[in-house]
C-alpha cells in the first residue's frame, strides 16, 4: 500500500492565476473546475473562482489550489512575518512548500522563475547540508523552500 500527499493551497480569487504561474515554473498540466462548472449560477459573485484545481508535471511536481468561497482580493495572508536571526530563520508561517531536486541547475531554474515578484527570505546558495538552499515567499503569498539533494 502507498499514499501520496499533495499540497493544497487556498486563494482569494486568484487560484487560476497562481496555478498558471506555477505551470510556467514547473511545467505540467492543469485540470480545473470553477464554481460555475459545478452548478453555481454563472452570474453569481465568485462563479469563475476555482472549486478544484490541480497542476501535475511528469517530474513529480503536484499542487492543488482553490478559491475560498466568498473571499476575493488576492491570496490569503501575504503578511506573514519571517526574520533571520543568528543564522536561523524564524517565521510564523504555518507551512512551507518544499521542492528538492537532484542538481543545482534544476533548482536554479525553478528559483529564478518563482523569484519574480517574490520576497527572498534566504538567497539560493550553498549551505552546510546542501549544495543549494533558498527560501522565498512568492507573489501569491506562498513560502517555498528549494534545495538540492545532498
Amino acid at each position: 500500500m502507498s499514499i501520496t500527499t499533495t499540497t493544497h493551497l487556498n486563494f482569494r480569487g486568484d487560484a487560476r492565476t497562481a496555478l498558471e504561474f506555477y505551470q510556467a515554473v514547473f511545467g505540467g498540466d492543469i485540470i480545473a473546475s470553477s464554481y460555475a462548472d459545478v452548478g453555481m449560477p454563472s452570474d453569481a459573485p465568485g462563479a469563475n473562482g476555482l472549486v478544484f484545481g490541480v497542476l501535475a508535471s511528469s517530474s513529480g511536481f503536484r499542487v492543488m489550489a482553490y478559491d475560498i468561497p466568498g473571499q476575493t482580493g488576492g491570496s490569503a495572508d501575504h503578511a506573514g512575518t519571517t526574520t533571520r536571526e543568528n543564522g536561523r530563520t524564524a517565521t510564523d508561517r504555518p507551512f512551507f512548500v518544499s521542492v528538492r531536486g537532484d542538481t543545482l541547475d534544476e533548482i536554479q531554474r525553478y528559483w529564478s522563475a518563482l523569484a519574480v515578484g517574490a520576497t527572498v527570505i534566504e538567497s539560493l546558495a550553498a549551505s552546510p547540508w546542501s549544495p543549494g538552499f533558498g527560501m522565498l515567499t512568492d507573489r501569491f503569498g506562498v513560502t517555498w523552500i528549494l534545495d538540492v539533494t545532498a
